[in-house]
């Protein structure tokens, strides 16, 4: 899992920390979610971030690892929910498409676009951490625009924000 810092003042970014969260050496999927859980809200606790965004599931032929994914997502929103963090969920084609102008573009291209953007001086050998920190970069870059995200506070924001989803009558039979 991998994740960044980012630290905006006056609309300029400014970075602040990415690293990953080394899970393979853990057999037990459930330890795996704690640590998880554990981490994010450390993270929190730690840099008082105002809010989160996260990479959303997207579609694969994989279904286990589509589930695992998911579960691990909806950890870390839970973390943030939890500290009335608020969450907003990015697809993959839009964090690229917001660093480097290509929905397509590879991690490289982001890693190097975020490179440029916040100066840093080199790049991690694995690039999940440059995954987190493209997701937060891409938050600042769409501030403000609802419709580049979802975003939910708890429940009650989920509710609203989808009040036909949640509450719409059914059809009339024949209709």
């Amino acid at each position: 899992m991998g994740f960044g810092l980012i630290k905006v003042v006056n609309k300029k970014m400014e970075f602040i920390q990415m690293n990953e969260l080394l899970l393979k050496k853990y057999d037990d999927p459930y330890v795996k979610l704690k640590l998880i859980f554990e981490r994010t809200i450390e993270l929190i606790d730690t840099y008082h971030p105002d809010e989160m965004a996260l990479e959303a599931p997207f579609f694969g032929k994989n279904v286990q690892s589509m589930l695992k994914l998911g579960r691990a997502q909806g950890v870390a929103m839970a973390a943030g929910l939890s500290r009335q963090i608020p969450v907003t969920e990015y697809l993959p084609k839009k964090i690229k498409m917001a660093i480097t102008g290509n929905g397509n573009a590879s991690k490289e291209q982001v890693a190097k676009m975020l490179q440029s953007l916040l100066g840093l001086k080199t790049l991690p050998k694995n690039l999940d951490s440059t995954d987190g920190l493209a997701a937060a970069v891409c938050h600042h870059f769409n501030a403000g625009r609802v419709e580049t995200g979802k975003s939910y506070t708890g429940w009650d924001t989920f509710v609203k924000q989808n009040e036909k989803r949640v509450a719409s009558p059914k059809p009339p039979k024949g209709a």
